[in-house]
């Protein structure tokens, strides 16, 4: 193959290298990779191959290799789920999510439609106060009324949950309690079902026995830096999604069950550098049933479409950065190791352990103290196993942004994989002649890391892709406002 000659006139690099590319004669298999990937911000690049084979013959059905690809390598995405990080894979995080959550509140993907008929709510449990904090309450009528401070605050003013005092203001509880929250969590599922038992006058075992409660909940930061839970929280049969749970558990009975679980979860943590400190649920408790498909403001859908838009933001959120401050080289320690056994400060961060200082973050005040507070917990002894230096970005919190009981609905994985059957089904056409089930095929498979991320002219046409993607959405969403029949 002939190379097209150096374009040394052109001063763009990224333009140099998008020129080479189209000059390519396989420059459309390039795009398509990108494409597949739906622009992803930081692909990973992989090499190697895997070919199907026959079982029993071990005659090859199908190879693959990555030697074979414009550029010897095969991208992947990153699949980031975080809106901040990668646009593309959050939204079709997000999308999955929502299927999950939508899945158990009315069916579908493998759930029965009668499960909309099973008790359930929507309950949102909150931090307490560590501090009183800039507000803006609002009246029922939506008339916004003066803080504490004085003033009516803007919905947008950059003072709002920041403290009034922040000399008096509990930071080593914030972050302790952003830090136990998914323990507390724990704890409260627990109560759950231990209240639940008493109010229905059953023990722990008669309980479990004829009833079982799912759960699908999502993470929200406020904007004082602290961690919210919103969950769904139903009632099924012991099999779960499958059948109804007996008449006698309402949803009247899982509302009180919530609220006393809710009151009784405390976490007690002990510190000679701090004290101690009793960890629990704040006095909002929002508990609201979910009605059926269109029979109330509460409907399965709105409730799916509110936990999926939280499942892709993070801390950032609140002001905070969505990077790790840890050093890569010391990973957060400050020193390394040597030969012989001595601890060298290390230089990349000059012994501070952090891959760029606080100081010099670009965040309001609130959150830097707050992120200060992490760093410094963390190199507590009675706090290491915590390590709140590696969590300090998050501002201590350390759970899962997303999760659910086992038999709630389907799973993230289950999606996904009846994704990629579907992508697989279009790149191997009906008419071709059927391949062998997965009992009578072998695949081997062998995969390297390379790198990540785009070569500079593969992220032109990557910034393309994301372009057209996102006024293909907002021209669907403008025909939905409109109420376009063909949709």
């Amino acid at each position: 193959m002939q190379h097209p000659p150096p374009l040394r006139h052109v001063a763009s690099p990224a333009i140099r290298d998008l020129i080479n590319l189209a000059q390519r004669p396989d420059f459309d298999r390039v795009q398509d990779q990108i494409r597949q990937v739906r622009g992803c911000t930081h692909p990973v690049n992989l090499v190697g191959q895997t070919a199907t084979l026959d079982a029993t013959t071990h005659t090859v059905l199908r190879s693959y290799s990555t030697a074979d690809e414009p550029t010897g390598r095969l991208l992947t995405a990153c699949g980031n789920r975080r809106a901040s990080r990668c646009p593309s894979c959050s939204r079709l995080y997000a999308a999955d999510t929502y299927h999950l959550i939508k899945a158990g509140l009315s069916g579908g993907k493998a759930v029965p439609e009668t499960v909309r008929e099973h008790p359930r709510v929507f309950a949102t449990l909150t931090a307490p106060s560590f501090g009183p904090v800039h507000n803006r309450r609002t009246t029922d009528a939506g008339k916004a009324l003066p803080c504490r401070c004085g003033t009516v605050h803007a919905t947008d003013a950059p003072e709002l949950g920041t403290p009034l005092n922040p000399a008096t203001y509990d930071y080593s509880g914030a972050v302790l309690w952003n830090a136990h929250a998914g323990a507390l969590w724990a704890r409260f599922t627990t109560y759950l079902r231990r209240e639940l038992a008493a109010h229905l006058g059953l023990n722990q075992k008669e309980l479990n026995a004829k009833l079982r409660v799912s759960f699908a909940k999502v993470a929200e930061y406020q904007k004082r830096g602290l961690v919210h839970f919103h969950a769904v929280i139903r009632l099924d049969s012991p099999n779960g999604h499958t059948d109804a749970p007996p008449t006698w558990a309402t949803t009247d009975a899982l509302t009180h069950a919530i609220t006393s679980a809710a009151e009784r979860s405390v976490l007690t943590v002990s510190s000679d550098a701090i004290g101690e400190r009793e960890l629990r649920w704040g006095r909002q408790l929002d508990i609201r049933e979910i009605t059926a498909l269109g029979d109330g403001e509460l409907t399965d859908q709105k409730v799916a479409a509110y936990v999926a838009k939280y499942a892709t933001k993070s801390a950032e959120a609140s002001g905070t950065v969505d990077r790790s401050l840890r050093c890569h080289r010391c990973t957060g320690r400050g020193y390394v190791t040597g030969p012989d056994g001595f601890r060298d400060l290390c230089d990349d961060c000059d012994g501070t352990g952090q891959s760029e200082p606080i100081a010099l973050l670009p965040v309001h005040r609130h959150a830097r103290q707050m992120i200060r507070t992490a760093w410094a917990l963390g190199h507590l002894p009675e706090f290491a196993d915590l390590k709140l230096w590696r969590w300090a970005h998050m501002l201590g919190f350390r759970g899962h942004f997303s999760s659910k009981s086992r038999r709630y609905s389907t799973t993230l994985g289950a999606l996904r994989d009846i994704r990629r059957t579907w992508k697989t089904a279009q790149t191997h056409p009906a008419q071709e002649t059927p391949e062998p089930g997965d009992e009578t095929t072998l695949v081997l498979s062998h995969w390297q890391y390379l790198t990540s991320g785009y070569s500079p002219g593969q992220e032109l046409l990557a910034a393309q892709i994301r372009h057209d993607i996102a006024l293909a959405r907002d021209e669907m969403q403008r025909r939905k406002t409109e109420g376009d029949p063909w949709l």
